[in-house]
């Protein structure tokens, strides 16, 4: 017999059918045993009758939570019984047979309700069984469902997927690079990709016009509630665009995917607002603009922050740029930004989209001209020799006939937060870091053993924290 999902037994009433999953609750009646079974697709009560003494005697000695495949037939509920706005709530099944397929010790914690309740450490070293939550397994979900959308929305509209490289080199410029040894190339390193940057704008180099790919992004930055060493993006370049064609086109996409989610859109199109308007009303680049009304009913506020300054000081004086040095400046600017003049007063065509009070995304019209690119590196007060060094490739690839392009960044945790109204990143992955930067189950990071070591040509040098 075949397997069917209990969000499928509205299509079996009055016939026997076969499910698996999971005992939610068992409650022992002492005549008859009730159950409510669960699987991904959903919960359905279950009753054994009286009359099957050998049945009963075995559904007695089940417990939640362990893994049990059900024979049963699909009653109808008399009409008194129904149980209204709960799904199967008109049917249950009458359970014929049962077959444990795996028993489970009793758990470590509750997951029959919040277990944002419960120690991170512990939910996260069980986080296997945090998953099984109602709530986890709605958010997960909806990530998933979240993604889909976008990319059937990219496809739509020619857009090609495609993976860039996971080890690549290690710039100094942005956040802090996570490193990888090489075996074959003693004392040299590879880098975890911050971001596909460079990679995606060769692909627009390449000729392939509309590229994007949910992409692993790994930074070693200071974590907090919305910031973690990993998270995951929608990255997305097309070539022959203006600033506009992107907003807009991002914008149909957001929309598009969040109201077929069954949610609602404060204000379309979303505001445009500049970053010098943004500071003096709000104090912030990121903002919310909803009522406490529409906060309590979940509404998203989306909005545009555009005119960001291209450069801002660093600490010892010299300029370094704001959100990246790949952007091109506001088409009015680009004169300024060829001789190196008026450096602070120079915009770029950056552009960040902020819903509910989270940056949710960011990117920008980048440079497609050698010139340009040396530009901006020139007043950050790089040589040509260290030009070269850092960004000497893309450099030498915008000499042939690189397109005018852009694109974006859209961090799939944020606009998960924003769906689901979580104020923490961890809800929204699978397997997310502690607070101090351990891995969730497993035990990273650890020392490697001397053989390992050896073979990467590594020696460890102790200090005291």
């Amino acid at each position: 017999m075949k397997r069917v999902y209990m969000g499928d037994l509205q299509d079996h009433i009055d016939q026997e059918v076969l499910i698996s999953g999971w005992i939610d609750v068992v409650r022992d009646q002492g005549k008859m045993v009730f159950f409510d079974f669960r699987d991904m697709s959903g919960k359905v009560q279950g009753i054994v009758l009286p009359g099957n003494s050998e049945l009963t005697e075995k559904a007695q000695t089940t417990r939640p939570e362990w893994v049990v495949e059900v024979k049963g037939k699909v009653n109808k509920r008399p009409e008194k019984m129904v149980k209204e706005g709960v799904q199967n709530g008109d049917i249950e099944l009458e359970v014929l047979d049962i077959n444990v397929l795996n028993e489970s010790e009793v758990l470590p914690f509750p997951i029959d309700g919040d277990t944002r309740t419960i120690d991170e450490e512990i939910r996260l070293k069980y986080r296997h069984l945090d998953l099984r939550s109602e709530r986890m397994q709605k958010n997960l979900r909806l990530r998933s469902q979240f993604i889909q959308k976008c990319r059937e929305f990219l496809f739509k509209e020619k857009f090609t997927e495609i993976e860039t490289p996971l080890l690549t080199e290690s710039t100094p410029e942005g956040s802090r690079d996570f490193v990888v040894p090489s075996r074959l190339h003693p004392g040299k390193f590879y880098a975890l990709p911050q971001s596909p940057q460079q990679y995606k704008q060769l692909l627009m180099t390449a000729g392939f016009e509309k590229y994007f790919q949910v992409a692993r992004a790994v930074r070693d930055e200071d974590l907090r509630a919305d910031r973690g060493f990993e998270h995951t993006q929608i990255d997305i370049e097309t070539s022959f665009v203006n600033r506009d064609d992107v907003l807009n086109l991002v914008e149909q996409m957001i929309t598009e995917t969040v109201e077929s989610l069954g949610f609602t859109i404060k204000e379309k199109p979303f505001p445009r607002i500049t970053y010098k308007d943004a500071m003096e009303k709000y104090g912030a680049d990121k903002f919310d603009l909803r009522t406490d009304e529409e906060k309590e009913k979940g509404i998203l506020a989306y909005a545009w922050v555009i005119d960001f300054p291209f450069f801002e000081k660093t600490d010892d004086g010299k300029w370094t740029f704001s959100h990246n040095p790949f952007s091109m400046p506001l088409p009015e600017h680009l004169d300024k930004l060829l001789k190196g003049e008026d450096v602070e007063n120079i915009l770029t065509t950056q552009y960040d989209l902020v819903c509910n009070g989270f940056e949710s995304g960011g990117g920008s019209i980048r440079a497609h001209r050698p010139e340009i690119l040396e530009a901006t590196y020139k007043i950050m007060g790089y040589s040509k020799e260290e030009m070269t060094d850092s960004v000497g490739h893309m450099i030498e690839a915008f000499k042939y006939g690189t397109p005018p392009h852009g694109g974006i960044a859209l961090g799939v945790e944020r606009n998960l937060m924003n769906l689901t109204g979580e104020s923490y990143l961890r809800e929204v992955q699978a397997f997310p870091m502690t607070r101090g930067g351990q891995t969730a189950v497993m035990k990273a990071p650890k020392e490697l053993t001397n053989k390992q070591l050896s073979e990467l040509g590594i020696k460890v040098d102790k200090k005291d924290k």
